[in-house]
């Protein structure tokens, strides 16, 4: 239960305990009871309705307490049970409705001993005896449907939780899939373009021959495409991080990439999917650095935050504020798992050069 709904139940249940208290100082002074022992003994007894939730048998037996003693003080009077009714719902609401039933015989008890056992008070008893019983039956009832409320969002739960599971799970069997059907298909003809394109290379160089710049430039562009669509097959194979941020900076650097890695705020575990997507957020980043930015310096910033992660990366390379770049799949992408989260993702040029990916994402329970 968050704070705020605490809050709202703490301020309900305050504004009753008033309500019902100035009801029945009212009822007393006009029936002339105006000391300040019969106001003290009501005050007490109703305003104690405000901790009704936190405390129901305290509450119980504080109100049951000070309204029978204001009965026995006073006399019989039937408004002085009402704060002891919403106490006794108060307890059957909550579970304890033997404690509910023992006090509102305790106070019907001292109501007709108070009267002296006359005819009208065996009356007003028998009314009362019928306001403890709707008491007590409508809390049984409110505690059925609060436990059939949370039986429901359980279910709902647990259902919504199945289908996140179904749909990752049909995820994954389509990313086996389509790697199965890029390998058995683009790697094999490639390879042949680039055996094919070696053989020639060498072929010319044996004979003493002027290599092609086109030949060379082929075999240059099927090595590189062969590496690219290992690297995609491997992502389509997994989508779990194989390392940290922390291993992806220190991979750039050892491929020749100047990076800064700076984390800020306590560092902690994350959900599985804020993790998930923190890792390919920063990837994606430092490999769109590596091909577009040129010799540059690169910031990776981490900000662990109250109920936020902020994921900052930098560069000082060559875009152009004034030409922004056409979405690819990698920025797409990175939007998409961002927005899934409910965060934001700003990617663009900086204003003094380079280029910036901003990712803000929330917090889910670590699993």
């Amino acid at each position: 239960m968050d704070g705020s709904r605490i809050t709202r139940e703490r301020l309900v249940d305050a504004a009753v305990a008033v309500v019902v208290g100035a009801i029945v100082v009212l009822v007393a002074r006009a029936g002339g009871r105006d000391g300040s022992v019969d106001l003290a003994l009501i005050a007490v007894g109703s305003l104690a309705l405000a901790a009704r939730r936190a405390a129901p048998r305290v509450v119980l037996a504080v109100t049951t307490a000070c309204l029978l003693a204001e009965v026995v003080h006073a006399g019989p009077s039937t408004i002085m049970a009402l704060p002891v009714v919403g106490a006794v719902h108060t307890a059957g609401r909550t579970g304890y409705r033997g404690t509910a039933a023992a006090a509102a015989a305790v106070f019907l008890g001292g109501y007709v001993a108070a009267g002296s056992a006359s005819a009208s008070v065996a009356r007003e008893a028998l009314l009362l005896a019928g306001w403890f019983l709707c008491a007590v039956v409508t809390g049984l009832a409110d505690s059925n449907w609060q436990a059939y409320l949370r039986q429901t969002e359980q279910r709902a739960l647990e259902a919504e939780r199945t289908r996140e599971e179904a749909a990752l799970r049909r995820a994954g069997e389509e990313r086996l899939r389509i790697a199965r059907d890029l390998h058995d298909s683009l790697t094999h003809s490639i390879s042949i373009v680039k055996l094919q394109a070696g053989v020639a290379v060498h072929l010319a160089r044996k004979r003493g021959e002027e290599i092609p710049p086109a030949l060379l430039a082929i075999q240059e562009a099927s090595g590189e495409a062969m590496r690219e669509l290992r690297a995609t097959l491997e992502v389509l194979r997994t989508d779990e991080p194989t390392g940290t941020p922390a291993l992806l900076v220190e991979r750039a650097r050892a491929a020749g990439l100047a990076v800064e890695l700076t984390v800020t705020g306590e560092e902690r575990p994350l959900a599985a999917t804020v993790d998930r997507a923190m890792y390919r957020i920063v990837q994606e980043a430092l490999t769109n650095a590596a091909r577009h930015a040129g010799p540059a310096k690169v910031v990776v910033r981490l900000g662990y935050a109250d109920g936020e992660l902020t994921i900052d990366v930098e560069d000082d390379g060559t875009a152009d504020p004034s030409s922004p770049p056409t979405p690819g799949i990698g920025l797409t992408g990175m939007r998409e798992r961002v927005t899934a989260l409910g965060g934001t993702l700003d990617a663009g040029p900086r204003a003094d050069g380079g280029f910036a990916v901003r990712a803000r994402l929330p917090l889910g329970e670590a699993a």
